[in-house]
């Protein structure tokens, strides 16, 4: 009990001395106690209660006449506090009332300052944003008027200058946002400039390629002329009477020409007239700025080489016209010359390398185009003037530093192509010539006709001139032509072969090798070709024997012509010579052979107008007329000889000997063809009337052969042709058998040239036809025992004819 009284004093103290919302834990401690705690605490607080109360009564009672007096002078104050208030009031509202202006002065005041001070800051913010404002205001403006280069120095300007001071306003952010999308628009726009360029490049290459070439050409000529003017200067102390004059006038044309070339040269554009090429620099720069200079080059260069590959492709009909090969060459110059400017006033966007690979590479197909395209020109006009077009061509890209030796070892083979179609035409002009050639002698009725003709062909021959007008000179019209149409094929063949920087030596062999073709192939088949044509008879054949005899002595004529062209000396050691000695003389001997040939199908002719009665009891007592007209025909012709040139000893051996061979070649076959008809396997039986007529014929042939119908033969040379029928045809006449048995074998035999063999096959017709004889004339009994007589002996004749062909054909 005595130790509860103290806690419950402690428990009273805390809960007067804490807060209200913390007496709980305190409270919690009186129910946590010993039994009837609770009900004493109760009495303990009830006890403190009381205690205070009796306190606040004391202290009240101290101070309540204070209290007393403080209400009696609060109600004094209260009067004068209620005046104080009504003043205070009315003060208050004055003040109001006075201050209303003054605060709406105040506000004014304050809305300025705020504007002042907005306005500054708004100052300060444009002074900042106005320089990117008109940078970007710039920039478009560039980009409106297509200054792309200088609108990327701006954006880089903005990037890296104006933007970042700026860079937390909204515009700016756009700016920047859009600044990448107008480097794209730009790379676009720049693409597309060239685009256009490259497009723009390729519809002028040829025409860039013709200035190109006519600025070469033009070049050219003025070097020609200015070498010419050299050349005269030079010779000026060698010829100073007839030369001044001469020189004068040419350096007056020399001087109209240069003039002509100013004033042409002036009308002439150069590639940069034609083309403006400030797109492809425009677009290196912007890429170079961006930094993708390597994408363009790699770019242009692609689409460069795609144009070399459309341009280096011909047309299917460009080896129709030179115009063809001169657009061809036209668009491959001003390709190159397109790239050479480029080359040159670039840095990096074409390289000497590449130009060079790219000009190999086009090279190898131009050589493969022209040596297939040239391959299908005929007109040899047409091949020259490509090979003009090739040396301009190679001249024009030898000038801007491309190799062309490939070119001109082209034109080499070109030149053999050219050869070629100079053969074809010239075939065609000498077959024309000889076409229209009336193979007679050249008839000149006076001096001045003579001189016309031998101004055309070198011709001399000093028996004729002592002749009297008019005359005739040997050879036929087709001479001279022959000769002026060789010496213009040796000037188109010299055509070709200058401006191909080639030394005279060189031009000079080429001449004699095309001319030698030209003898020795063109003309030769032309003459082998026209004495094989039927209707050329012998007195052409004669005639063209002539005709390659003079043309065979113009040969050193047409040397000495080609040598004063080329300027070359004939005695040089590499000269060539002309072949025209063989070449005419291969014709001659063809001709020749085509006389013999000609003569022999005509006595054929004669022969198969033949029209024996093999079994005629008698002959008619004279030859027969178809060998009358034989004979009368070989008189006549052989006549035709005695026109052959024998103005010198040679010329004479050789017409004596084409005669006499013509004429002995005559007889042996007419004697062969005679021979033939008698032992011809059809012709069963013959009269002896047959053979006595037979016999005349022979006897006329040998006349002939006798009368000397072409001079030279050695005593009776020519009648040895006829000897194998005259034994054979004694023989029968004489009817010698005895005698041809006896002496059959023997040197010295009369019948030595009669074979068995055919002497046994015309006595079996003769037999044959004395049996058919003896049956017709059976009336006549006298005649019987003779002709058994005769029979027989034929009969036994037979017999040792036929052992001596047994024994001739056991010991063969």
């Amino acid at each position: 009990m005595a130790e509860s009284l103290p806690e419950h004093d402690r428990i009273l103290q805390e809960i007067e001395s804490t807060d209200t919302a913390c007496v709980g834990p305190t409270l919690r401690s009186v129910y946590d106690d010993q039994p009837n705690a609770h009900q004493r605490f109760m009495e303990k607080l009830d006890a403190c209660i009381r205690n205070h109360d009796r306190e606040i009564e004391k202290m009240c009672n101290f101070h309540h006449q204070g209290f007393v007096d403080a209400i009696t002078e609060l109600l004094k104050v209260r009067a004068d506090a209620e005046k104080l208030k009504v003043q205070v009031t009315d003060t208050n509202r004055r003040l109001q009332d006075a201050g209303k202006e003054v605060i709406a002065q105040t506000e004014e005041i304050i809305r300025c300052r705020v504007q002042q001070r907005n306005i500054t800051t708004v100052v300060e913010k444009l002074q900042l944003c106005l320089p990117v404002l008109e940078m970007y205001s710039k920039l478009k403006e560039q980009m409106n008027v297509k200054r792309y280069y200088s609108a990327l120095k701006t954006m880089e300007q903005l990037e890296n200058l104006y933007l970042p001071r700026v860079s937390q306003y909204r515009f700016c952010q756009i700016m920047i946002e859009n600044l990448p999308k107008l480097r794209e628009e730009i790379k676009e726009i720049s693409m597309s400039d060239l685009k256009d360029f490259l497009e723009s490049i390729r519809k002028h290459s040829d025409r860039i390629g013709e200035t190109a070439m006519k600025q070469a050409q033009q070049q050219r000529t003025f070097s020609t002329a200015l070498q010419k003017q050299n050349n005269l200067n030079y010779g000026r102390n060698m010829h100073l009477g007839r030369s001044r004059i001469l020189e004068s006038k040419n350096e007056i044309t020399l001087k109209r020409m240069f003039e002509e070339d100013d004033e042409h040269e002036e009308e002439v554009l150069t590639a940069q007239d034609l083309v403006d090429f400030s797109p492809v620099y425009r677009c290196l720069h912007i890429y170079s700025v961006l930094g993708d200079g390597e994408i363009f080059e790699n770019y242009y260069r692609k689409q460069r080489r795609k144009q070399a590959r459309l341009v280096l492709q011909p047309q299917s009909s460009m080896h129709e016209t030179v115009e063809g090969y001169r657009r061809y060459f036209s668009q491959i110059v001003g390709f190159f010359v397109v790239e050479d400017h480029i080359l040159h006033v670039t840095q990096g966007l074409v390289t000497r390398t590449y130009t060079d690979e790219l000009w190999n590479m086009a090279l190898s197909k131009i050589i493969a185009v022209l040596r297939t395209h040239s391959s299908y020109c005929s007109d040899p006009d047409l091949v020259l003037e490509l090979k003009n077009l090739i040396v301009v061509f190679a001249d024009t890209l030898q000038g801007y530093g491309f190799p062309v030796n490939r070119l001109f070892d082209l034109l080499f083979e070109i030149r053999d192509q050219y050869n070629e179609t100079l053969l074809k035409k010239w075939s065609g002009l000498f077959r024309d010539i000889f076409e229209a050639d009336n193979y007679s002698p050249i008839p000149v009725a006076n001096e001045e006709e003579y001189k016309i003709v031998i101004s055309k062909f070198p011709f001399q021959d000093p028996e004729l001139d002592k002749q009297s007008f008019p005359k005739k000179l040997p050879m036929s019209q087709s001479v001279p032509q022959i000769y002026i149409q060789v010496k213009e094929f040796i000037y188109a063949s010299l055509k070709f072969s200058e401006s191909l920087h080639r030394s005279s030596t060189e031009i000079d062999d080429m001449l004699r090798k095309s001319t030698n073709l030209l003898l020795t192939r063109t003309l030769s088949s032309c003459l082998q070709n026209l004495i094989k044509k039927p209707h050329i008879g012998l007195t052409e054949l004669v005639q063209i024997i002539i005709n390659t005899t003079h043309l065979e002595q113009a040969c050193k004529y047409l040397e000495d012509f080609i040598s004063n062209i080329t300027n070359i000396s004939q005695v040089t050691v590499h000269t060539a010579r002309l072949y025209g000695l063989s070449t005419f003389k291969d014709a001659r001997h063809a001709a020749e052979g085509e006389i013999y040939t000609k003569l022999n199908q005509k006595i054929d002719e004669f022969i198969q107008i033949a029209d024996y009665d093999w079994t005629m009891s008698e002959s008619d007592g004279r030859a027969s007329g178809y060998l009358m007209d034989l004979i009368n025909f070989l008189r006549s012709t052989f006549q035709v000889f005695t026109h052959l040139p024998n103005n010198n000893n040679d010329h004479a051996a050789m017409s004596g000997k084409v005669a006499q061979t013509a004429c002995m070649s005559a007889c042996q076959h007419l004697s062969t063809s005679l021979m033939q008809m008698l032992l011809d396997s059809e012709l069963k039986q013959i009269s002896m009337g047959a053979i006595q007529q037979f016999n005349l014929d022979v006897i006329q042939c040998e006349l002939f052969a006798s009368s000397e119908p072409v001079p030279g033969f050695q005593g009776d040379t020519l009648q040895l042709a006829f000897i194998d029928l005259r034994q054979l045809l004694d023989l029968f006449m004489v009817w010698d058998w005895s005698t041809y048995l006896a002496d059959y074998g023997q040197a010295t035999s009369k019948y030595l040239r009669v074979n068995p063999s055919t002497a046994l096959t015309l006595l079996e017709k003769v037999h044959r036809g004395m049996k058919d004889s003896s049956k017709k004339n059976n009336i006549f009994a006298q005649f019987r025992k003779n002709d058994r007589d005769k029979q027989k002996l034929i009969e036994t004749v037979v017999k040792q004819l036929r052992s001596l062909v047994n024994g001739m054909s056991q010991h063969t």
